[in-house]
């Protein structure tokens, strides 16, 4: 239930249109619902603004697809992220006006009722063309919070001319994103660029001493610039979601 119905709700009651014994059965039901192999969080939109979100990875598809229904029936739609390529065929397979992007390895189903839009836009960066994954599962999550979305992609510091020539669209950004793998600094130019908040993520993109990414996790740690927040490797997601609660705020 999201804080739109929920408010909706309680005007009907005030005004009379609904008695407080029908608000409180819809209130009732909401909280949480019990699957054999989940627990579905029914309050997070109501809580944190938007539905609890499919993590795909170590879901069979059929669970996905059972938690899918539920949350749609309760909330008409969700959003799944990395899933695999049956999943995204199974989920397709039931819902006409799903939005795949096979490349974040993403699903959507947009809810009747679109959540708040944003303040800004959010601005996603890429070093490299492979750490584009990463920045497609931000950026349907961003867009799916109500965020207006730009991309920059392969712009890294090897080349550092390509970010420098950009600087108006950086400077336009409400919240920006940057995502690395390799050595990380991409954040750190950035950071030093713009007053904006500034979001990294780092990718496992790069050679053997990259160790899957922890270089680039360190490197953005220790980011030089001031006021550069990290999260976890290839957490396009967890950026995405606290760029849309900065950009709502």
């Amino acid at each position: 239930m999201s804080r739109e119905r929920v408010r909706s709700l309680l005007n009907q009651v005030a005004d009379g249109s609904v008695s407080p014994e029908h608000a409180l059965r819809d209130l009732a039901a909401e909280p949480f619902e019990s699957l054999d192999f989940a627990t579905i969080d029914h309050h997070r939109a109501l809580r944190q603004g938007f539905p609890e979100v499919i993590y795909g990875a170590g879901k069979t598809p059929g669970q996905i697809l059972a938690i899918a229904e539920r949350l749609t029936e309760r909330h008409g739609g969700f959003l799944a992220t990395r899933l695999s390529d049956e999943a995204i065929a199974t989920l397709a397979s039931r819902f006409a006006d799903l939005q795949v992007n096979a490349l974040g390895r993403t699903a959507y189903l947009p809810t009747p009722t679109p959540p708040p839009v944003g303040k800004g836009t959010i601005l996603i960066i890429t070093a490299g063309t492979s750490d584009m994954p990463v920045a497609e599962e931000a950026a349907v999550t961003a867009a799916a919070l109500g965020n207006s979305v730009a991309r920059i992609n392969d712009v890294g510091v090897a080349g550092l001319h390509r970010i420098l020539a950009r600087k108006e669209e950086l400077l336009a950004a409400s919240v920006i994103v940057v995502i690395a793998g390799m050595d990380g600094a991409l954040p750190s130019v950035v950071g030093g660029l713009v007053r904006a908040p500034v979001i990294a993520v780092p990718t496992s993109v790069g050679y053997g001493a990259a160790f899957g990414g922890l270089a680039a996790l360190l490197a953005m740690l220790n980011s030089c610039a001031s006021g550069v927040t990290v999260v976890n490797i290839d957490n396009g997601f967890g950026a995405a979601m606290a760029a849309s609660r900065i950009n709502h705020d």
